[in-house]
């Protein structure tokens, strides 16, 4: 069987939904098709992440895509909207407040000063001061601290995945439950793609969003990108103390924790040589939850910088996948070096969700060859691994 379209999609997560809804918002007529294996979700980094959202970078194109983003995430409800019928996300603006010891104070100053220069609200604290905002805080061995006024928190990745999917169907995109196993390459251009049912689907451009499963495809176009899938477990539970004003906390340690419905959520990145590729697939993978890892590592850090949170008592957990950019832990965003045709969306180590609103409108200006963009992410642009040029990013969490 042999189909033809003009845009392909090989994912259909956020990043994909949203690339399609950007192209289909453009009026400008392409024939969109996104192909996902998995329909349900249920195993997709957009349904399981923590689903936040930040300006504390320490890299301007970071920053920038986040500011592009708490902004479509605040009139998400008016611009996805379908007959009349606004999606709740659920956006809180509880900030993040990322937290510096000696070592580390200096950074964080040079940080906030370049996020409060790109239009961040960001506040920067003292020690004395961070006891004073946050009485529930420990401030023992920290120095500084930087919260966010406004424009960083948090919301419900699933609701914003949904609502993109479903806004792009109503503009004329249409999502089909496969998965794309081959390319059709040509002197460094896709002709087609091929479906795990052996369908055959011609088209004028190809965009790779496909998570954890995009390396094998990229591949395919004779490049290659060092992207990974990494295991991440996020653990819930309640606390008896009613804890005011509490935003997305961000140890010195790297374990984080925010409020989530009555009780909160909390995780922490392993250490890197407890951190292997994590076997995934549709019908299986490493998604075991290690209630240990909470034990030993998360709780102990939590009890020590939140008093209360010495009393608590553990809820439901899970664990999801993150593709994690093994080059710079920041995203891969922009054409396929050595092709005419294929996109790339991928390597996002976590961020993917918050960036998804940038990522989707910079690769639909890109597609569609507009002269200007209405934001500049080449900064990301998969070439700099050609030319072995990281980019930095010290806010890697």
């Amino acid at each position: 069987m042999t189909q033809t379209t003009d845009i392909v999609i090989a994912g259909g997560g956020a990043i994909g939904a949203s690339i399609a809804y950007h192209l289909a918002a453009s009026g400008l007529g392409a024939r969109v098709l996104v192909l996902e294996p998995d329909p349900t979700y249920a195993r997709a980094a957009s349904a399981l992440s923590a689903a936040s959202i930040r300006q504390q970078f320490s890299s301007p194109v970071n920053i920038r895509a986040s500011l592009f983003g708490i902004d479509f995430l605040r009139r998400a409800g008016d611009v996805l909207a379908v007959d009349g019928e606004r999606p709740e996300i659920g956006l809180r603006e509880g900030g993040y407040l990322f937290l510096a010891t000696e070592a580390g104070q200096t950074v964080l100053a040079q940080n906030h000063a370049l996020q409060t220069k790109l239009g961040a609200d960001i506040a920067h604290f003292d020690a004395v001061c961070l006891r004073q905002q946050f009485p529930w805080l420990s401030t023992e061995g920290l120095e500084a601290g930087c919260w966010g006024r406004s424009g960083e928190g948090w919301f419900d990745g699933y609701s914003l995945l949904q609502a993109f999917r479903r806004k792009a169907r109503a503009l004329g995109v249409e999502f089909r439950k496969a998965a794309v196993v081959s390319l059709d390459m040509s002197g460094g251009t896709c002709r087609a793609v091929v479906l795990d049912d052996g369908t055959h689907v011609a088209c004028g451009q190809l965009a790779i969003a496909a998570g954890t499963g995009a390396r094998t495809l990229v591949r395919q176009t004779g490049f290659d990108i060092p992207v990974h899938a990494k295991k991440r477990m996020i653990f819930t539970f309640e606390c008896r103390e009613t804890l005011s004003d509490f935003p997305l906390l961000i140890d010195p340690t790297g374990v984080y924790c925010r409020p989530e419905g009555t009780g909160y959520l909390c995780g922490s990145a392993p250490s890197a040589d407890a951190d292997p590729d994590a076997a995934h697939s549709l019908e299986g993978g490493d998604f075991e939850v290690d209630y240990q890892f909470f034990d030993d590592h998360v709780w102990p850090v939590l009890a020590a910088r939140v008093p209360a949170f010495e009393a608590i008592k553990r809820g439901r957990a899970w664990a999801g996948h993150y593709d994690m950019n093994g080059f710079d832990h920041n995203a891969l965003v922009g054409s396929v070096p050595g092709t005419s045709n294929v996109w790339l969306a991928n390597g996002f180590s976590g961020h993917g969700l918050q960036q998804s609103p940038a990522v989707g409108r910079y690769l639909s200006d890109r597609m569609q060859r507009t002269a200007a963009t209405a934001i500049d992410l080449s900064d990301l642009a998969p070439v700099r691994l050609l030319e072995n040029r990281p980019l930095v990013e010290k806010n890697v969490v």
